[in-house]
C-alpha cells in the first residue's frame, strides 16, 4: 500500500465506484479512474504503477458488468470471445511498451481521444439507436477483430482510458449493434483486454495490489448497478451519459493541464 492519506484513499474508492457505473453504461470508466490514480498516488510514483493498478481495479468491475449483461441482454458471446482473444493479444503488447511511458505524455493523448469521441457521437445522432437488420458479414466480423480486437486492445494495454467507449463505438459501427447490445458485448471483450494488460503489468511488478483490491470492491458495485441501469433505460440514455461523461472529463483535464 503506498503512503497516501485516508482522505485520498476514500476519494479513490469513490472514483472507483463512479468509474464502475460509467464503464458499465458507456465504457470509459478509466477516463475517470486513471486520472484519479495519477493525481492520488504519491509524487514520483511511476506512471506504469497507476496503469497497472487501474487494470487490477477495472477487471473486477468489467467482469461483474459482463455477467450482468450476459444474463439479460441479447449478446453473441461466441463473437465477443473471438474478438476478445484478439484484444487480449493486443493489450499484452501495448502493456509491454507502456512501462517506460511518463505521466506527462498520457494526459494530452487522453484529451485528444476524448474530443474525437465527442465529435463522432454528436455528428451521428442516430448512431446506435437501433440494430441494423440482418447479421454482420464475414468482412465486418474480421474488421471487428482487427480494429476492436487487436487495435483497441493494443491501445488499452498502452494507455487504457476510453477503451470501453471505443469498443462500444467500434462494435456499433462495424457489427451494426444498438448501443445497449454493443455495451454488453464490449464488456466481454474488455475483460480480455484487461486480463492481457494486467498479466503484463503484474509480471513487471507494476500493480499496487492492496490499493487495487480495496478500490475493486467499489468498482464492482458501481459496475453491476450501471449495467442494470443501461438495460432498464435503453440506448437513448446511454448516448446522453456518453456525451456528458466525455465533456466533463475534457473540461476537467484541460483545467488540470493548463490552469491547475
Amino acid at each position: 500500500m503506498p503512503d497516501i492519506s485516508l482522505t485520498t484513499v476514500v476519494l479513490l474508492c469513490v472514483a472507483a465506484l463512479a468509474a464502475g457505473w460509467i464503464d458499465a453504461v458507456v465504457g470509459g470508466g478509466g477516463l475517470l479512474l486513471l486520472p484519479a490514480l495519477l493525481l492520488g498516488l504519491p509524487a514520483g510514483t511511476p506512471a506504469a504503477h497507476a496503469l497497472g493498478t487501474n487494470k487490477a481495479v477495472a477487471i473486477v468491475g468489467t467482469t461483474g458488468a459482463a455477467v450482468t449483461y450476459a444474463r439479460k441482454a441479447p449478446v453473441d458471446v461466441r463473437t465477443a470471445v473471438r474478438i476478445g482473444l484478439a484484444a487480449l493479444a493486443g493489450s499484452s503488447g501495448g502493456a509491454f511498451l507502456a512501462a517506460g511511458m511518463s505521466t506527462e505524455v498520457l494526459k494530452p493523448v487522453i484529451m485528444v481521444v476524448l474530443l474525437a469521441v465527442a465529435a463522432f457521437v454528436i455528428l451521428r445522432p442516430a448512431f446506435g439507436a437501433a440494430p441494423a437488420p440482418g447479421p454482420a458479414t464475414r468482412r465486418q466480423f474480421l474488421a471487428a477483430i482487427g480494429l476492436a480486437g487487436l487495435g483497441i486492445g493494443f491501445y488499452d494495454g498502452l494507455i487504457g482510458p476510453g477503451t470501453g467507449t471505443f469498443l462500444v463505438l467500434a462494435l456499433t459501427a462495424l457489427l451494426h449493434l444498438d448501443l445497449v447490445t454493443a455495451s454488453a458485448t464490449a464488456k466481454i471483450v474488455n475483460c480480455c483486454t484487461n486480463a492481457g494488460a494486467l498479466a503484463m503489468f503484474a509480471w513487471q511488478g507494476a500493480v499496487l495490489w492492496q490499493l487495487g483490491a480495496l478500490m475493486a470492491v467499489f468498482n464492482l458495485a458501481g459496475a453491476m448497478l450501471g449495467a442494470r441501469t443501461a438495460l432498464k433505460r435503453g440506448s437513448g440514455f446511454v448516448r446522453v451519459v456518453l456525451l456528458t461523461v466525455v465533456f466533463a472529463l475534457v473540461a476537467n483535464m484541460a483545467y488540470e493541464q493548463w490552469v491547475g
